[in-house]
């Protein structure tokens, strides 16, 4: 007798002691059920504590599983689970490096109300970016990189008010930017991803509104896009980077006006002519190469001291690092 109240009083000081809920428990294993029992998840056990940091990618807060990361591994070969909406609590999904992680982005994400980050990278996933993750109203990074993602843009996404960077890179998306995408919380967005890929069109000019407040980066580069990329540009814009190289772009650049924050700029492999305009003596990176450029390379700052390449294949560039102009 006085055994068996000693094991029950250990059993009941354990269930105390835990920090883990037990219903997040029950969820964890049953996402380790569905992900097939890959053996990384091996410190998933029944019999000890989930917020104990020897569950791998496991983090808590306040006793509720509040990130999951899971990274780095060959052998995973599932879809991500459905039961990951029933951790009401998680602010933080990552699943990065899983190359046999497959299927479309289920719709039981668009469960988890309180999620913050959303990184899924370097995996199979395919299907398109569905319009429900628009849903997820605190969502602050969005980053769906690398992966094997097609279809349009979701036009939604200017409806997270706290969205501040968004990485749709290297993935098959076609079709243009939605003009919605002017729209974005312009105190907040900061980063604009959607390099390699294959979208095309011209750009709306609901992108003229893109930030004038807050420093940010915009990389279109390597995708089909054609037309007046203008209205990214103008001196109280707050860009630091853009790269648009890649493209069809066709506009005159000597129109435009930088701003003083920009200090990276590539507009190679495009259609792009006219002067170089001021400014640009304030850059640390540039590429201006394979344009129809003309005139001469403004004298100062850093201009003289990029190497041809930087210029090279204009219509009839000419100045420093160049032959000059005759």
């Amino acid at each position: 007798m006085k055994t068996t109240l000693f094991l029950l009083f250990i059993l009941l000081s354990h269930a105390a002691s835990e920090r883990c809920n037990p219903e997040d428990k029950n969820v964890l294993l049953q996402i380790k059920k569905e992900l097939n029992n890959p053996t990384i998840l091996s410190s998933w056990k029944p019999n000890t504590d989930c917020c104990h940091q020897s569950w791998y990618g496991v983090k808590c807060y306040n006793k509720r599983i509040g990130s999951l990361t899971i990274t780095d591994n060959n052998d995973l070969n599932s879809q991500i689970p459905p039961s990951i909406s029933n951790l009401p609590f998680l602010h933080d999904l990552n699943f990065i490096n899983l190359p046999n992680l497959t299927g479309p982005i289920p719709e039981s994400i668009s469960k988890l109300t309180n999620l913050k980050l959303l990184t899924i990278s370097l995996t199979s996933i395919s299907g398109p970016i569905p319009n429900f993750v628009a849903k997820l109203k605190n969502l602050i990074n969005l980053d769906l990189s690398f992966n094997n993602l097609s279809g349009a843009l979701p036009p939604s996404l200017y409806k997270l008010p706290n969205l501040s960077g968004i990485f749709f890179n290297n993935n098959k998306l076609t079709g243009s930017i939605p003009p919605s995408y002017g729209s974005f919380n312009t105190n907040n967005l900061k980063v604009l991803l959607l390099s390699n890929n294959q979208l095309s069109g011209t750009l709306p000019v609901s992108l003229a509104k893109f930030n004038s407040s807050v420093r940010y980066l915009i990389d279109l580069s390597h995708n089909r896009f054609e037309g007046d990329a203008s209205m990214l540009f103008g001196s109280t814009k707050m860009a630091e980077y853009i790269d648009l190289s890649w493209n069809k772009f066709d506009f005159d650049i000597g129109k435009v006006e930088l701003s003083k924050t920009l200090t990276t700029l590539d507009i190679s492999h495009n259609q792009i002519y006219g002067n170089l305009p001021m400014g640009m003596e304030n850059l640390v990176g540039l590429n201006v190469s394979y344009n129809r450029l003309c005139g001469e390379i403004p004298k100062g700052g850093n201009l003289q001291s990029f190497d041809v390449y930087t210029y090279f294949h204009n219509k009839c560039l000419c100045g420093s690092p160049l032959p000059s102009c005759k």
